[in-house]
């Protein structure tokens, strides 16, 4: 079918409550992107007045000690393994003793490095050193804190941008409404409709009884023309099914009744087929091609394309319908190209258009000026979410 494009209508829920729901929509994401935002600065700020290599020291430092004191805490207690005493107490006070003095939380690290420099451990001496250690967990746990607010961040990034896909789609899809705002709704389309209407049902008629009487082999050889007219969009046939067509004598039926042989078991396919396998191995292995074949790609859409296109696709449909379709159908084909000749016909298609892309409150919408102050509310969305997104 040539075709003028999809409809641009919504489904009728096209009002205030509708607009809201994308405004309120953009201003959450917006929210969102400011939270984000500030809880990204108040950690990085955190960070910034202690130093970024400190706090990471302190954090690496901690993590550390905490490992040692799980790792060691059975073997190197009360008269357990010596050398595991002796190999903890080297790490761990050698751990503190590395510490630059600069560190935040140095002194934690030190008293748990004074209460561990004893010759005699116990379980109560490794959870007082953690509680030592306490202030320093902080440092980790900003450092976290901040992976944490980077990914919500980039969530509340990704989210609004999404928001923002939906807001513009919303926003040309109004604007592709508001198109036909001029257009008059009492132009009389049937002049363009009924006589694309006239040639469609014929040419649909034609193709059905070509379809259904004619040999295969003619069929297969007018789609193989097909190629040659890139406007008439039917899908090219296979290879296989192009071979059948020329070399097996079977193709000399119609494609239903091929269609019909398929599905006859070996037995009873030699009674009627000269190449039973051949048959069933092409013509059952494209059956939903064949089965799919119609005059749709030989029709015009309602509403129909521009004047230009559709003189161009009426010239090579011309020279396809030859094959098979009565004159009739062939005049009724220059009927419809001479609408292209009419001087109104651009105003016609486009309130076919209109008619059929939006529904009788949509165009009460556009009549009223509605539609277009909700439009004005739309843009005005989508230019604060993008300024919130650009905001970094």
């Amino acid at each position: 079918m040539v075709g003028s494009g999809q409809r641009t209508g919504g489904d009728g829920a096209d009002g205030d409550e509708a607009v809201q729901s994308y405004i309120d929509e953009a201003e959450a994401r917006i929210q969102d992107l400011r939270d984000a935002r500030e809880r990204r600065e108040e950690v990085e700020s955190r960070i910034e007045r202690v130093g970024e290599e400190a706090v990471v020291d302190a954090a690496d430092t901690y993590r550390k000690a905490i490992r040692l004191l799980d790792r060691y805490e059975d073997s190197a207690t009360g008269t357990g393994d010596f050398q595991a005493y002796v190999e903890f107490q080297d790490r761990f006070l050698g751990l503190v003793e590395d510490l630059d003095e600069d560190v935040p939380a140095h002194d934690a690290f030190e008293d748990a490095a004074e209460r561990m420099d004893r010759r005699r451990l116990s379980e109560e001496h490794f959870e007082g050193a953690r509680s030592d250690l306490e202030s320093a967990a902080e440092y980790v746990d900003l450092l976290e804190r901040r992976e944490d607010t980077k990914e919500g961040l980039s969530t509340a990034r990704r989210n609004a941008r999404l928001a923002l896909r939906d807001l513009e789609a919303e926003i040309e899809r109004r604007e592709e409404m508001l198109a036909f705002a001029d257009v008059d709704l009492d132009a009389p389309v049937e002049e363009i409709q009924d006589p694309i209407e006239a040639y469609n049902d014929a040419v649909t008629a034609d193709f059905a009884s070509f379809y259904e009487s004619a040999p295969a082999t003619e069929v297969v050889e007018f789609l193989e023309r097909t190629e040659s007219f890139p406007l008439v969009e039917f899908r090219p046939p296979p290879r296989d099914l192009r071979e059948f067509a020329r070399e097996s004598p079977d193709a000399d039926e119609p494609i239903p009744t091929l269609l019909d042989y398929a599905d006859y078991t070996g037995s009873k396919l030699d009674h009627y087929a000269e190449d039973p396998g051949l048959l069933q191995t092409t013509v059952a292995v494209h059956r939903t091609y064949l089965e799919r074949l119609s005059a749709e790609p030989l029709t015009v859409s309602l509403p129909p394309p521009s004047a230009e296109a559709l003189r161009w696709w009426v010239r090579e449909a011309s020279s396809l319908l030859r094959r098979f379709a009565a004159e009739s159908t062939i005049a009724k084909l220059r009927t419809v190209r001479d609408l292209t000749r009419r001087d109104d016909y651009e105003d016609l298609r486009f309130a076919a258009r209109a008619h059929e892309e939006l529904d009788a409150e949509e165009r009460e919408h556009v009549r009223s000026g509605a539609a277009a102050a909700e439009l004005d509310r739309l843009r005005d969305a989508r230019e604060r979410l993008s300024a919130a997104l650009d905001g970094d």
